[in-house]
């Protein structure tokens, strides 16, 4: 899909995140406080990508997962930006942005997926 596409079928704020790696509001965005059972895929190509089994409460004001649904889904790049070295994580599928990955997580894994909400689209457990 070009950038065109991704305009039309994406809103705004999901464009800024997910094509322009941006950053939405922490504690100010849909999916950090949810505690739904579902799966979260990607909001630009629908891959799943995290499961409400693996969401914690991490107290950034985003969602934050301690694993995806298979090591697969998610790339990661080096993330220079903003006088910091971070990790991005990306979907696999699409190359889409999605937020950044800490190693200051939860039992079993020590990671945090600190992801945002623009970047996913919930799918409730049926």
């Amino acid at each position: 899909m070009d950038k065109e596409e991704l305009k039309q079928k994406l809103t705004p704020q999901q464009y800024k995140v997910c094509i322009d790696c941006g950053t939405e509001p922490a504690f100010d965005n849909e999916y950090w406080n949810m505690k739904d059972e579902g799966v979260y895929h990607c909001v630009v190509c629908d891959t799943p990508l995290f499961s409400s089994d693996a969401k914690y409460d991490s107290g950034t004001g985003w969602p934050s997962y301690f694993q995806p649904v298979n090591e697969e889904v998610i790339e990661t790049r080096d993330d220079d930006t903003m006088g910091m070295h971070r990790v991005e994580a990306v979907c696999a599928s699409c190359g889409s942005h999605l937020g950044h990955l800490f190693p200051d997580g939860p039992a079993p894994t020590g990671l945090r997926y600190c992801i945002n909400s623009a970047s996913l689209k919930f799918k409730p457990k049926v």
